[in-house]
């Protein structure tokens, strides 16, 4: 019985592997091919990527802007604030770079073309995320970069061997947990069809409220964004033990090198109710 159980296990461990290889294959497919359409019109898309890059520059501007009246916000100067930001701005850029058209399920819901994706032999998650990949979006993640360039300039950090390995698995664990806040926003559009505003309460706002330190906000505010929706494990805490500040809550040191933890975790998370709303459709019979 050992045995049979056994086999069960790396029987089961296969068929999972190979649905998350048919699914990344079939969404480089498919945004494969939004790029070759994106590619066809040059010129279009550096005026929609520049676009982009402006208008995320302008939430930076406005930090700027209020920092021309003031010498600290929350007790963190403008470089600190800038290496929020740029932490913040490129974690969430690669994410809604690569699952950003999670926002268009509700529409899909509601129109039934859902039923579409569903009878195509690849996985439906992986045809939603990658619906209209677009890459005019690469100007968020630049303007992020050039600010976080920015702030590693001027920031004054003593650097060690920790801090350094902190940075990568900053950027690609905040980008883990941003993909699977997109996820899961997308999954609750399966109940409420015309929640997009709500997600992006969650995805976008999410970010902009990231950009600003933590002790601007109320406490009940840090505690959720901690504990119920971790966020704060994206900029706030690893941000916190590189520029050597006070933990959000108290929370001990090791909590700063948890991102890549917290990102599996909410990533399975998400998963699940990514698979429960999924079972929970029901085709508009159109």
């Amino acid at each position: 019985m050992a045995e049979i159980a056994g086999a069960a296990e790396v029987a089961g461990r296969e068929v999972r592997r190979g649905r998350v290889a048919e699914g990344l294959r079939a969404y480089g497919l498919i945004a494969g091919m939004w790029i070759r359409s994106t590619m066809a019109y040059r010129t279009s898309f550096v005026l929609t990527a520049f676009g982009n890059f402006a208008m995320n520059a302008l939430d930076f501007v406005a930090i700027l802007l209020m920092f021309s009246r003031v010498d600290a916000l929350g007790g963190w100067s403008l470089p600190e604030v800038a290496f929020l930001y740029g932490l913040s701005g490129v974690s969430f850029g690669l994410a809604d770079l690569a699952i950003g058209s999670m926002d268009r399920l509700g529409r899909r819901v509601r129109d039934g073309t859902l039923d579409t994706l569903l009878v195509r032999p690849a996985p439906v998650l992986a045809q939603v995320a990658a619906d209209r990949f677009a890459l005019r979006r690469l100007g968020r993640v630049t303007q992020g970069l050039l600010v976080l360039g920015y702030a590693l300039v001027v920031v004054d950090v003593d650097w060690t061997v920790a801090k350094l390995l902190l940075m990568p698995l900053m950027l690609v664990g905040g980008a883990g947990i941003f993909c699977a806040v997109f996820v899961a926003a997308g999954a609750f559009q399966f109940v409420a069809q015309d929640a997009s505003e709500v997600a992006n309460a969650f995805t976008y706002g999410g970010t902009t409220l990231l950009q600003y330190p933590p002790a601007v906000f109320a406490l009940d505010l840090v505690r959720g964004v901690t504990f119920v929706v971790p966020l704060a494990f994206v900029n706030w805490l690893p941000a916190s033990h590189v520029l050597g500040r006070p933990y959000p809550l108290d929370l001990p040191g090791w909590a700063a090198f948890t991102t890549p933890l917290v990102a599996v975790a909410c990533c399975a998370a998400a998963g699940l109710v990514w698979r429960a709303g999924l079972r929970s459709y029901r085709s508009t019979g159109s």
